[in-house]
Order: C-alpha cells, then structure tokens, then sequence
C-alpha cells in the first residue's frame, strides 16, 4: 500500500523547534564566552527567525542552505579567526539542513506512518539525550588530543593554535616522552608489570568461569559476588587493604606484589566475558568429545577452548587496560621502582605540571580506542562462532 507524502511544516512549528536546538547550542558557545543566557537568547531567536521565514521557501532550499552556510561561515572569520570560522561553517551548515529538515517534513520519512506526533518527539528526544551524553563523555579526550601538539608548555590553546598558525603546534612533548629517562623509566615498568597481570587475569578469570558455570557447583552466586567484587568496592578500599596484607606478607613494595594486585583487578573482567561467552556454549560437544575418549584437558583445549577463545581474549584485553591504566593500588603496593606510567602522569601533575602528560594521554587514547575495536571485532566473530548473528 503506498503512503502519501507529508505536507510541509507551518512556520511556527519548524521556528518553535528550530529556537529550541538554536537555544541548545546557544547554550554552549554562550557559556564559552562567559554568558550562557545570553548564548541561550541569541542561538533561540536566530535560530527560531530562520525556521519561521525559511519554513515557506522550501522551493529554493538548496540556494538558501548555501547561503546560510557562507553567512555564518563569514560571521565567524569576522568575530574570531579561521578557527571561529570553522565553526560558523559547521554550524550554519547544520543550521541550514535542520531547518529544511524540519520544514519538508523529513524527519518522519524514516518512521512508521501511524505513530503519534508525541511519539514522534520521544523517539528524537531520546536520540538527542543519548548523543548529548556521549558528547558529554567524548569532550574531555577530544580536547587532550590537539593540546598535545601545542607548542608551548601551555595546558590551553594559544592564539597561534586558534588561528591554525603551523608554528603554534609542535611535536616536543612527544619527543620529551621518547628521550626522558624517568618517562622511558615508567614505560618499561608498565610493560612489564600489565602482560604478567593479565596472563594472570586470564588464567585465573577463565577457569573460574568455566566452574562458575557449572549447575551443580554449590553457592554459585555467592562465589561469583566475591570474585568480581573489586569493580564493586571503591578501588581506594581496595588498595589500603592489598597495602597492609601485602605488608604483612612481604610483598608490598615488590613487582610481584603490583602484578597480583592487578591481576585480582583484572580476575572480574575475565569473569565476566568469559562467562557471556559460555551462555552461548552448546555442553553437548563436550559430552560428545568424553564418549569419544577425550580426556577433561584434550577437551577443553580442543573442543571447548576454540569456541569461547574470543571472550578470553576480550577479558584479557580488559585485564590489560585495566593493569595498564591503573593508579590508586600501585601507589600503595609499589615503590619507586615500580613507578608506573599512570604513576608518573599522576607526579607530573601534582608536582610539576609537566605538558608531556598531554602526548602520553593521547599515545594511551590511541591504544585503548584500537584494544577497545579489537574487543568488538572478536564479540562480533564469537557471536558467529556460537551462531548468534548472521556471517
């Protein structure tokens, strides 16, 4: 059955909706300048006039949306520079494709034709308030990243760096990074303490998971609570207890020490993947490979361990970011001279406000951002493996 078209917006819809994203990011740049109210009125009544005069010209959208973007593109090089430029450009874009957006009626092209208009709202309302929250979240680590090229031992953006001046961005700080010892010093340590953590974790983590998942294991749910109970208890709890039992023991102060903390940090994670993998896990292949003659161990590395070997790897990764990353426990348990890289990020900032923290956050960015797509990639082949998701 074929749908009819909508008609277009009226103009105080698409003016009352389009004032109220203008008001949104209004609210941003205001707050950027040092008035967020007077960000929410400009962006609510610019924004909200060209939704009401453009909602009944949508016959010459593709003029004025080109038209709108020069505008506020030559607006921002005007008030501040080719970096405010840039963002003039961005918005007036987005400006322009919002309002026609809203005025033609195409934001219900994709929905269902009989849902209501505050169904309708809630389905956007939501998408806005997630994507809000993942900006919220993504802020930080995108403004880290360009300051680490700053060419100054500055923590902001100099002017040079807003009007995209080549000499006001440098590659010192990583350079200062590869060449100094006691950073060089905390790389090793790092290195040497996460992978030995993690072999732990894993080892650890997938036989607990594979008994855990066991029906007739007795109290089950209470032994599960226990084991993935560091990422439950504050890591500061945590850490002041591993300090005076290790003390007790010997092995404060000691690299045996940091790396059995941070494999009894790493044992959840392992755990818990682990354990999704096995919800998928058909038990007769095991009972098949018994009454073949295959031994408990011959199972488990041939039949069993090939088919959940994805979510090891995934808690092992997670095992490693966590040991890698880690701070609070090796300030208790370590020493000098297991002074780690979070350690001495830490030291940079409490004592000398060192820029090169910036280039090494981004080096650890970067390498979370790839474990973190390798983790995907290998839930995406376990998921086929087990038949959970087409190939």
């Amino acid at each position: 059955m074929a749908l009819t078209p909508v008609e277009n917006q009226t103009p105080a819809f698409t003016g009352a909706v389009a004032a109220a994203s203008g008001a949104f990011f209004g609210l941003f740049v205001g707050t950027a300048q040092g008035s967020g109210f007077l960000g929410i009125l400009i962006g609510a009544v610019l924004l909200g006039a060209l939704g009401f005069v453009l909602a009944g010209m949508t016959d010459k959208e593709k003029p004025l949306r080109w038209a709108i973007f020069a505008g506020f593109t030559a607006a921002g090089l005007l008030m501040g520079g080719l970096a405010a430029g840039v963002v003039g450009a961005l918005f007036g874009w987005f400006a322009g494709w919002f309002v026609f957006w809203l005025a033609t009626s195409r934001y219900r092209a994709h929905l269902a034709p009989y849902l209501t208009p505050g169904q309708v709202l809630w389905h956007y309302t939501f998408r806005v308030i997630c994507g809000s929250i993942f900006v919220f979240l993504i802020t930080p680590i995108l403004v880290v990243m360009p300051l680490s090229f700053n060419a100054q031992d500055f923590f902001t953006f100099t002017p040079e760096m807003l009007r995209f001046d080549p000499a006001g961005y440098s590659l010192k700080h990583y350079q200062d990074f590869f060449t100094s010892e006691s950073w060089q010093d905390a790389l090793w340590n790092s290195v040497r303490i996460a992978p030995m953590a993690t072999v732990l974790s894993v080892g650890f983590g997938t036989l607990a998971a594979i008994g855990l998942s066991q029906p007739h294991v007795p109290f089950r749910r209470a032994i599960m609570a226990i084991l993935i109970s560091p990422m439950i208890v504050p890591l500061i709890i945590s850490a002041a207890g591993m300090y005076f039992f290790y003390s007790r023991i010997g092995l404060q102060g000691t690299y045996m020490g940091v790396v059995l903390a941070h494999a009894a940090l790493g044992i959840p994670f392992v755990i818990i993947t682990v354990t999704a993998t096995l919800v998928g896990f058909d038990r007769s292949l095991t009972r098949a490979a018994a009454n073949m003659g295959a031994g408990p161990v011959t199972t488990f590395f041939r039949v069993q361990m090939p088919l959940i070997l994805p979510g090891v790897i995934s808690g092992g990764l997670f095992a490693f970011i966590t040991s890698f990353d880690e701070v609070v426990v090796v300030l208790f348990v370590g020493s000098a001279g297991q002074k780690t890289l979070p350690w001495q990020m830490f030291t940079g900032l409490r004592e000398q406000i060192s820029p090169t923290i910036l280039a090494v956050a981004t080096i650890l960015v970067v390498i979370s951002i790839g474990l973190l797509a390798t983790v995907e990639m290998l839930r995406r082949h376990s998921e086929r493996m087990r038949g959970m998701s087409p190939t």
